[in-house]
């Protein structure tokens, strides 16, 4: 018996209608698991954009003027290379920093086109022999003639990625726990518009029906419950970041402006939700067919 696709889209709608209140609680339940999913990846996003310049181990920045003489940047570099304390020391050009400016600021176009790398100062990376010895390098340059600012990393980037660590983890811990009980609540709506179905199903096998004839509605159920919970929490995920965007323009929150993710961030992390959306519901809908033919 061939599927037609009036047919699968008929008995698909007859289906989430019949168990509505059942179907409502697995999209929810998707919903709710995604925008937490999506929300842990977006936020590992921020914090690994906002910490780009302490990647490597680097525990301290030596900014210099953007105005310093060739002597001045020299001298400091080869100070640098023959501390002892100093394990590793980086030279980050303007250029560079207009890069890592960019990559840091990503969401903000207006500002990225306002600034030219002759506006941003070069800097040392600077990666000491022991963490604790950052503080003695940087207070040796502080007053140095060409230097415009020292940068600590100990004191902001830690902080910031322990507390985000142990939120994101407690995010996916929770996450995959929902991901989990809506997996069953599709499972479980499906075997209860199998059973009320049971006599219809025998019917059409004795008149030839595949296993495949009957399988596909059932499997696209589940499959539409997974993609509409999905695309509930993108659209969530998305209105929340661009409401975010705006507070931070309009007040000018400086302390989380690096935090706040780009467009092009939350519609790949909005991509992928949606695809586990639809895994999560393909995979309980069919462990239910599975389970209640006789294949």
């Amino acid at each position: 018996m061939a599927l037609s696709v009036d047919y699968v889209v008929r008995e698909t709608a007859t289906n989430l209608r019949r168990n509505a209140l059942m179907t409502l609680a697995s999209i929810l339940t998707v919903f709710l698991s995604l925008a937490m999913v999506g929300g842990a990846l977006l936020l590992k996003q921020a914090v690994a954009r906002a910490t780009v310049r302490w990647r490597g181990g680097v525990e301290l920045t030596i900014f210099m003027d953007p105005d310093a003489s060739p002597s001045q940047s020299d001298a400091v570099e080869r100070e640098l290379s023959n501390l002892p304390e100093v394990k590793k020391v980086t030279y980050v050009d303007q250029d560079g920093a207009y890069r890592e400016f960019k990559e840091m600021f990503s969401n903000s176009p207006d500002l990225i086109e306002s600034v030219s790398p002759h506006d941003l100062p070069p800097s040392y990376r600077v990666v000491p022999r022991r963490a604790e010895l950052a503080d003695q390098i940087g207070t040796r340059f502080k007053d140095r003639e060409g230097v415009k600012d020292v940068s600590y990393a100990k004191d902001t980037v830690k902080t910031l990625i322990t507390f985000t660590n142990y939120l994101k983890w407690g995010i996916y811990v929770v996450a995959g726990a929902l991901l989990l009980t809506a997996a069953l609540l599709i499972l479980n709506t499906i075997r209860m518009a199998i059973f009320a179905r049971r006599r219809e199903v025998a019917v059409m096998k004795l008149v030839g029906a595949t296993n495949w004839f009957i399988r596909v509605p059932f499997m696209l159920e589940g499959l539409v419950q997974g993609l509409v919970g999905a695309a509930c929490a993108f659209a969530v995920l998305f209105v929340v970041r661009s409401a975010i965007q705006g507070l931070v323009n309009s007040h000018q929150l400086e302390l989380i402006h690096d935090l706040v993710v780009s467009t092009r961030e939350v519609e790949v992390t909005g991509l992928f939700i949606l695809f586990v959306g639809a895994g999560i519901g393909a995979i309980g809908s069919a462990l239910a067919v599975r389970r209640f033919l006789d294949v």
